[in-house]
């Protein structure tokens, strides 16, 4: 219920005032290569936002499931998903919890495994959904461990304790072991870790 009371005001411009702050997310869905008639699976979908990425690659799809517990932003989803009648489906469920009835070949976590309070089971049910060889991806806001192994961003302890303050009041999440999470989980292929713009805070990235 907390959710849909959060939510339900804002569901309709939900996308407008969160598009400058989300980065990465398009780069993530093109690093992604599901082959022709593959199925997907988007874990914490929101308004379905991510399918305009995917384009017209939607239509090779077998199946692409939205999946989400926020009913006002599945509403939105659903808007967008009727463009693909057959192949998106919107599912109320969790990412803890969520089991299609094939393994799949991708799944990932757009700006939700920071959101996502079982978050260690979100991933485990995620890797055990996938079929063999299949991709796990991931783009979040996060926070560097006090020591992460070499080549990998630092964060200064000012850095750390800003932003995990600043976003947790917006029901984010910034967990400095996600990272390490992932890679223990999967075989990495590619990371990525960039700083940008924070629109309402313009001198601070």
């Amino acid at each position: 219920q907390s959710l849909r009371d959060f939510y339900a005001p804002q569901a309709e411009g939900y996308d407008a005032f969160r598009e400058r702050l989300l980065h990465g997310r398009e780069t993530l869905v093109h690093l992604m290569a599901p082959p022709a008639r593959g199925r997907v699976v988007e874990m914490g979908c929101g308004t379905g936002r991510n399918l305009d990425f995917f384009g017209a690659r939607v239509e090779t799809f077998q199946s692409f499931d939205l999946v989400d517990v926020c009913v006002p932003l599945l509403e939105q989803a659903r808007r967008r998903a009727a463009r693909w009648p057959g192949i998106v489906n919107v599912v109320e469920a969790d990412a803890e919890n969520y089991r299609p009835d094939h393994a799949v070949d991708c799944v990932y976590f757009s700006y939700s495994l920071s959101m996502t309070a079982d978050w260690r089971k979100a991933l485990c049910n995620a890797v055990r959904i996938l079929r063999p060889g299949g991709t796990l991806g991931v783009v979040d806001f996060f926070v560097s461990e006090d020591s992460p192994p070499p080549g990998l961003t630092r964060h200064g302890w000012l850095e750390r304790q800003f932003w995990r303050r600043w976003f947790a009041h917006d029901g984010v999440r910034l967990d400095p072991r996600h990272l390490h999470a992932l890679m223990d989980r999967t075989d990495p292929m590619r990371i990525e870790q960039h700083r940008a713009r924070i629109p309402w805070l313009p001198l601070l990235r």
